[in-house]
């Protein structure tokens, strides 16, 4: 396999990872004021990502200097043409981390409001706009025969990809509610449990849309049986909730991700960023790579140090098993 290969599929394994673990961090984040009807409900909702959300993040870090130092043709492309997106992006992580670490720091109801409110909207936006993102890149955008992109803000809220944002969201939602009751207790949990029974099907609804419709735009035999597989796991989680196995509901969304994810790299590939111009303006892996020598060096890098970061998190993700309760008022 080139370089080129291994480290696209690299960076698609660094998406999958950052996705399936910030995924139930934006639907926590997003549901702790719905779930939590007081405030012991909705410190113990928090609680159940304290001791991983910013963890998760060092995905994202680890797939944006990848991209940067494996493919900076693609890293200048995606940056500059989304430059408001993910600047949006980055203001809504910055903000939402920011109330996270200091909810708890003054005991006054208008001021945990305050941080909630931050926490929802520094959820929402992130898991939306990445949905956008990513419906671009899988659609295509205006790219000149410079590979530099063309359009303009609007041309990024197209159906397909606003469709994608949606999707994103809903599923995360639900997989932040089932996560919600693997790792809480009593109501909270009965409450979480059912709320993941009503977002999934809508959920569902828009993720077979979505998958359909990338499909239709870019697909081939491999991406479509993985979109066909996404679709299966997520239902089979949904089922698995409904029977108050949140455990196996559980896996069932994290595999749905995984491979909705996969799904969407499949069909990119070999193209990174492909144009809607003209075809032969498409930025693949080979135009966009760095030179072989820089491959190799990160090549030799990542293995070493890449196992520690699994060792590290799985380590963090066991320590912190046990459910949260909630405490007394």
């Amino acid at each position: 396999m080139e370089l080129t290969t291994v480290w696209f599929v690299a960076i698609a394994t660094l998406w999958t990872g950052y996705f399936v673990l910030e995924g139930f961090d934006f639907g926590v984040g997003m549901l702790h004021r719905v779930i939590g009807r007081n405030e012991p409900e909705r410190r113990a909702a928090i609680g159940t990502i304290g001791p991983v959300w910013d963890g998760n993040e060092v995905w994202l870090i680890m797939a944006g200097a990848a991209t940067f130092a494996a493919f900076p043709e693609w890293y200048a492309t995606l940056f500059s043409g989304f430059y408001l997106p993910l600047f949006a992006i980055l203001i809504g992580l910055i903000v939402r981390g920011v109330a996270l670490e200091y909810r708890g720091k003054r005991d006054e109801p208008v001021w945990r409001a305050r941080m909630d409110a931050m926490i929802v909207v520094g959820s929402l936006v992130p898991a939306l706009l990445w949905g956008v993102a990513f419906g671009n890149i899988v659609r295509g955008v205006p790219l000149d025969n410079n590979h530099e992109y063309v359009g303009g803000f609007g041309t990024l809220l197209n159906p397909f990809a606003l469709l994608g944002g949606l999707t994103f969201v809903a599923v995360f939602v639900t997989h932040g509610a089932i996560f919600l009751a693997l790792r809480t207790t009593d109501e909270l949990r009965v409450r979480a449990n059912r709320l993941a029974t009503r977002t999934g099907l809508v959920a569902a609804v828009l993720a077979v849309a979505f998958l359909a419709w990338a499909q239709v735009l870019r697909g081939d035999a491999v991406s479509v049986g993985l979109a066909v597989g996404a679709a299966v796991a997520f239902v089979g989680g949904l089922v698995a909730n409904t029977m108050r196995r949140e455990g196996w509901a559980f896996t069932g969304t994290t595999v749905a991700i995984a491979l909705t994810v996969v799904s969407l790299f499949v069909a990119l590939f070999p193209d990174v960023m492909p144009s809607t111009l003209d075809p032969s303006s498409t930025l693949t892996t080979v135009d966009a790579a760095s030179t072989p020598y820089t491959l190799k060096a990160m090549t030799i890098i990542t293995a070493i140090f890449f196992p520690l970061v699994l060792v590290y998190q799985g380590w963090t993700y066991w320590v912190f098993r046990k459910r949260v309760l909630v405490a007394a008022a």
